[in-house]
C-alpha cells in the first residue's frame, strides 16, 4: 500500500488532498517533527534530506511534494495527458511550489510579489474555472493549496482579486479538500 509520510501542518496535506481526489487507498504516517522522527535513520532511508512529505509506493521512494504530485498524476490519474498538457501541469506545479509559495509566504517578498502574481492569476481565473481550463487537474491542487492558505493562515486581503477568491472557495468546497487541507487547519 502507498504510504504518505508527513508532519503536523506540513506540505504533506497537499499530497493527501490529491490522494483523496484520486480515491487511492494510502496509509498516512504522521511523523512527530518536534521529536525529530524525520531525522531518524528509518525515515532518512526514505528521504535523506529529512523533510516531509515523502511517499513509498512499492519499491519507489519519492520526496518533494511537486514530484510526488506529478508521479501520482502520471501513474494513477484518471485522465491521460498529452506531452503538452503534462508540460503545462508541470509548469503550474513548479510555479505553485516555488514562485507562488515564495512570493506569498516569504514576508519580505510579499508586498512586491503578491500583486505581480495575483493580478495575472486573477485574469486567468476570470476566463476559466480551473488553471488548465474547464477541468480540475493536479495543477489546481498545487496552486490551489498555496492560495487556500492565504485566507486560512495569513488572513491577507484578497478583495482586489475576486476571481482568485472565488477559485479558492470553489476548491475548498471539494470533498477531498475538506478531508485533507481543511481538516488540518
Amino acid at each position: 500500500m502507498l504510504k504518505l509520510y508527513g508532519g503536523a501542518r506540513s506540505r504533506a496535506s497537499i499530497v493527501q488532498w490529491y490522494l483523496e481526489e484520486l480515491g487511492l487507498p494510502y496509509e498516512y504516517v504522521m511523523l512527530d517533527m518536534q521529536a525529530g522522527e524525520h531525522r531518524q535513520p528509518a525515515y532518512l532511508a526514505i528521504n535523506p534530506m529529512g523533510k516531509v512529505p515523502a511517499i513509498t509506493d512499492g519499491d519507489l521512494q519519492l520526496w518533494e511534494s511537486g514530484a510526488i504530485l506529478l508521479y501520482l498524476d502520471e501513474k494513477y490519474g484518471k485522465v491521460q495527458h498529452s506531452p503538452e498538457e503534462r508540460a503545462k501541469i508541470a509548469q503550474w506545479i513548479l510555479f505553485g511550489n516555488s514562485t507562488l509559495a515564495t512570493g506569498i509566504f516569504v514576508e519580505t517578498n510579499r508586498e512586491r510579489e503578491m500583486p505581480r502574481l495575483m493580478a495575472p492569476l486573477n485574469d486567468i481565473l476570470q476566463r476559466q474555472l480551473f488553471l488548465l481550463g474547464g477541468g480540475f487537474t493536479v495543477a489546481d491542487v498545487a496552486v490551489g493549496s498555496v492560495l487556500a492558505y492565504i485566507p486560512m493562515m495569513l488572513k491577507l486581503d484578497l478583495s482586489s482579486y475576486p476571481a482568485v477568491f472565488t477559485y479558492i472557495k470553489r476548491l475548498s468546497e471539494r470533498p477531498a479538500f475538506q478531508a485533507s487541507i481543511s481538516s488540518r487547519k
